[in-house]
């Protein structure tokens, strides 16, 4: 990991293309990092809970577009160079999130609010599309032959980089003003400053000069003059696309998330620890985790990419479960103990009870089941589900008491206020009696434990990121490497990856099991390690200089 014989320009190209990189995800991340604010913000036109899942998918609409940004991007790199095609990633993701800070919300412009606000999403997703195969690919060109993963493990470090930085700068202007403030205007603050980093970011990359491969691919004329073609409708090379993708990227994707993002989510939303602390939490894990980029970027430099790859992915799947559960006894153990002394069941008509994903907030649930359930997932209690007659109004069972449900349907306004009251009154005098807190009691949170249970899961999330880049581009020839290695990555990393908040939390919604959204990580985690094992070479050894 030291840095002998690496020349002065050598590490001007990793310093800048990190910085940069780091810039972006920043841009990237204050969003998914503010969800719970944004929905209130600007979709604050329906329910509460269809407005978090909303928020989500609006998140996740930045995710959606990066395969199709890397489509764009890919093939101007490949056409005109590296440097100048991530100069305008980076100028469309400054921008858009500057832009963001400025936006009125839902209740000064309507329904014009969130509809800008995704737009902006889907200019940071295709901005971010382009960026990271451009700057991996850009370092990659510049590294020695045997310390390509030591090199490209810098730009590996940057999306944690960015997000640790966003979450320091969140709390940073938290501590200056209340939480009524923040709510209101304050959670604008960092939106608006990351126009400084614009500025920043785009003088550090003027600096820098073209990748001497694509110069010398160049001059020499052999230089794609159809890179999608070549990528995409040639057999050869969509092979090695489509088992990068399933092989490498998706498993991949489904750990950073998890050790991510959707550990923060856990939490806040399920285990009901405040914003600051948990920011804090994940802050300091993402603090300890990050040298491990670099240390298993540089192992694969001597004992390869794949097999780093592909353990992280089995340790990951193996024990996602009996972490979370840990970190749930950890950081909320009223709720941990409520779940066993005082199991919940929602006792229901099957046929009675919807799947609660309204991603345009229109539907109306208003069966008993539905409310019941409504009930329960807003106050993250896991429950389990019991059948009832056909036609029966549903119950909760809250230990050896039952609460009864009731039919929304047909009620008017006034009525279904004061019933909906009634049985909130209801269900929450029960759910305390059993012991379940309204939110994680700050005293009994065990903060150590949680850390290093998250800081495990950043230590999964180093071993599967670390290697990825430099085995990416070294799949691929230099004439359509940008193009090539960016479908992939950004296919795994938008779909796979940015979509799993939003599935887990409906897979959760679903069924009632805090745990049950864990299942699509493990599953995707565990297909991916069989697909690359069996399929994808190792490449550490190749010469990535082949047009």
């Amino acid at each position: 990991m030291a840095n002998e014989g690496i020349t002065k320009g050598e590490r001007m190209v990793i310093f800048a293309s990190s910085l940069g990189t780091v810039f972006e995800w920043y841009d990237f991340y204050l969003y998914g990092s503010l969800a719970a604010i944004i929905a209130k913000q600007f979709f604050s036109g329906v329910n509460e809970t269809t407005g978090f899942i909303f928020a989500l998918l609006a998140f996740a609409a930045g995710f959606a577009v990066r395969p199709f940004g890397a489509i764009f991007f890919g093939r101007l790199g490949d056409l005109i160079g590296r440097k100048y095609t991530f100069l305008v990633t980076i100028l469309i993701m400054g921008l858009s999130t500057f832009v963001v800070g400025l936006l009125p919300s839902y209740a000064a412009i309507g329904i014009a609010a969130p509809i800008i606000l995704i737009v902006l999403r889907l200019l940071q997703g295709l901005a971010l599309g382009g960026e990271y195969g451009g700057a991996a690919t850009y370092v990659a060109e510049h590294a020695p032959k045997n310390r390509r993963g030591f090199f490209t493990s810098w730009i590996q470090t940057t999306a944690t980089l960015g997000l640790f930085l966003s979450l320091l700068v969140i709390l940073g202007v938290r501590q200056t003003m209340s939480p009524e403030e923040f709510d209101s205007w304050g959670w604008r603050i960092p939106f608006l400053l990351s126009v400084v980093l614009l500025g920043v970011s785009v003088w550090i990359r003027m600096q820098l000069s073209e990748s001497p491969v694509f110069q010398r691919m160049k001059a020499e004329g052999k230089a794609s003059k159809a890179p999608l073609t070549e990528s995409f409708a040639r057999w050869d090379n969509l092979k090695v696309v489509l088992l990068s993708l399933f092989g490498a990227t998706a498993g991949q994707a489904v750990v950073w998330y998890t050790g991510q993002f959707y550990a923060l989510f856990f939490l806040t939303q399920t285990l009901k620890i405040d914003g600051v602390t948990a920011n804090l939490l994940i802050a300091a894990a993402l603090a300890a985790g990050t040298p491990f980029f670099i240390l298993f970027g540089s192992l694969s430099d001597r004992i390869g990419r794949k097999p780093i790859i592909m353990i992280g992915c089995v340790i990951a799947a193996l024990t996602y479960f009996p972490i979370f559960k840990a970190i749930a006894n950890a950081g909320n153990p009223d709720l941990a103990k409520a779940q066993v002394t005082a199991p919940v069941t929602v006792i229901a008509d099957p046929a009675a009870c919807s799947f609660q994903f309204d991603p345009i907030g229109k539907a109306k649930f208003t069966s008993s089941c539905d409310i019941a359930k409504t009930a329960l997932a807003k106050k993250s209690v896991n429950y389990s589900n019991q059948p009832a007659a056909a036609g029966a109004v549903a119950q909760i069972k809250v230990g050896d008491k039952l609460i009864d449900s009731y039919e929304g349907a047909g009620l008017s306004k006034e009525d279904a206020k004061a019933k909906g009251d009634a049985f909130a009154k209801a269900l929450g005098g029960a759910l305390k009696d059993a012991g379940y807190p309204d939110k994680a009691d700050p005293a009994k949170i065990d903060k150590l434990t949680v850390w290093v249970l998250l800081t495990v899961l950043v230590i999964y999330v180093t071993m599967v990121y670390g290697p990825i880049a430099a085995w990416l581009v070294e799949l691929f020839p230099a004439r359509i490497r940008y193009t090539s290695m960016s479908l992939p990555y950004h296919i795994g990393n938008g779909w796979f990856g940015g979509f799993l908040p939003t599935t887990a939390f409906a897979m959760v919604a679903a069924t009632g099991d805090v745990y049950y959204g864990l299942w699509y990580p493990v599953v995707v985690a565990i297909a991916t390690a069989v697909i690359g094992t069996l399929f994808l070479p190792e490449t550490k050894d190749r010469d990535i200089h082949v047009a």
